[in-house]
């Protein structure tokens, strides 16, 4: 019926233009789509144009613009704040676009940042670059020593602190309620970036103003995606809405379409992930060829009751790290070119299991004195597990292993 109307509307009209107008803005349908729709108009109109004024001043629910909203944007955006326990969250293009809104509404120059010195290798150097420029005082802590970080909160007096739930890439679990309690006693807001433990933790519970993820990574989970959100307070969310208006970092509604069908599967990917993880970092901390795995699940690892604390029954995540004994970069580089399943590739969370290099690729913007100083050696290699079967991932590492200490050997023979 709506077809008929549109006709009506263009009777007589030239081909060319019946061609541009017939089938565009239909009626409000009187269904409801099971999924919600993509919707990937950049403009929207109102048959009542005080309507429309109200949606150009920006009334709760109207749309105008896809750079101010997008209907299926928010959908992604309520569900992640429903996630996080939040009242507000609003998506970005990547999750550096999330990290970098997140701070600069945080913050305004002359402030001070007490960040984690283990943060991803792109946020540390924001900070250690960007941030001291534009004329903020950044100072890195080891965020485990709690009287590293109480002294340095006492000085400064910091606006933000930074810090992530899990590390990147040593699986450093950071105490969130005792990283808090310090900042409340300054009024510092408190970002966390909790991109490798969806579901299994909610900072916002215990207090933090600002939590941010990759959307690429978890959340989306299918290697199809790049985007970042912020899940924060109500109040909060008005300067990151103003900062993508002004900057123009917002998601795409394609983008935010496929996000938000990874969020159905996030939890039960994350249930298979965590426990996956379990049993190959247990299997390959008794391997010959490893001298070393880093994952909070292990008792042998730093921050395991920290882990125990804030994660429970939940899991200890699908991230791990490990050291091929004796091997460098280029025994680093033998063992990603022999694996057959498992992908080399520069990300994580993924369906996929992933592996890399984090001096080659995620910490590649530090010198090699600030990745040694954080025990980031060239042997050291990321494995973000999948949803494979176990004992297939740990089949393929062990194959890798032994065909890169092959080469080892034949090259210094």
């Amino acid at each position: 019926m709506q077809q008929d109307s549109t006709r009506a509307r263009t009777k007589g009209l030239d081909p060319a233009t019946r061609a541009v107008h017939v089938g565009e803005r239909p009626s409000r349908p009187e269904f409801t789509p099971v999924v919600t729709p993509i919707y990937p108009g950049s403009t929207y109109v109102y048959e009542d144009l005080e309507e429309m004024d109200a949606a150009l001043g920006g009334a709760e629910g109207k749309y105008v613009y896809t750079r101010y909203g997008n209907p299926t944007s928010s959908a992604l955006e309520a569900v992640i704040a429903d996630l996080e326990g939040t009242s507000s969250a609003v998506a970005f293009a990547s999750g550096m676009a999330a990290v970098h809104a997140a701070i600069t509404t945080s913050v305004t120059p002359g402030q001070a940042i007490v960040a984690s010195r283990d943060l991803y290798g792109a946020s540390y150097s924001m900070l250690a670059g960007f941030m001291r420029e534009w004329g903020c005082t950044v100072e890195f802590v080891d965020i485990l020593d709690l009287d590293q970080v109480a002294e340095a909160v006492e000085r400064l007096k910091p606006a933000l602190i930074v810090c992530e739930v899990i590390s990147n890439p040593l699986l450093r679990v950071t105490d969130v309620p005792a990283v808090m309690k310090l900042a409340k006693s300054v009024r510092a807001a408190v970002l966390v970036d909790s991109t490798f433990s969806p579901v299994i933790y909610s900072p916002a519970a215990d207090g933090a103003q600002l939590v941010v993820h990759s959307l690429t990574k978890y959340i989306s989970g299918h290697g199809d995606v790049t985007g970042g959100v912020v899940a924060t307070t109500s109040m909060r969310r008005e300067k990151l809405a103003n900062f993508v208006k002004m900057a123009g970092g917002l998601l795409g509604p394609f983008e935010s379409w496929l996000a938000l069908r990874g969020v159905k599967t996030l939890p039960l990917r994350m249930e298979r992930q965590c426990a996956s993880a379990a049993v190959v970092a247990g299997a390959i901390a008794a391997h010959p060829l490893v001298s070393r795995v880093y994952y909070p699940g292990l008792a042998d690892h730093p921050s395991h009751a920290t882990a125990q604390k804030l994660f429970g029954e939940r899991g200890f995540g699908g991230m791990i790290a490990f050291e091929i004994k004796d091997a460098g970069r280029e025994g680093v580089v033998d063992f990603l070119e022999a694996l057959e399943m498992i992908v080399p590739a520069t990300s994580l969370g993924d369906v996929y299991s992933l592996a890399l290099s984090p001096a080659m690729s995620s910490h590649r913007a530090l010198t090699p004195e600030e990745r040694a100083a954080f025990g980031i050696s060239d042997g050291l290699v990321r494995l973000s597990v999948g949803i494979e079967a176990p004992g297939d991932i740990l089949a393929d590492l062990d194959r890798a292993l032994q065909t890169a200490t092959r080469r080892s050997v034949h090259a210094t023979a």
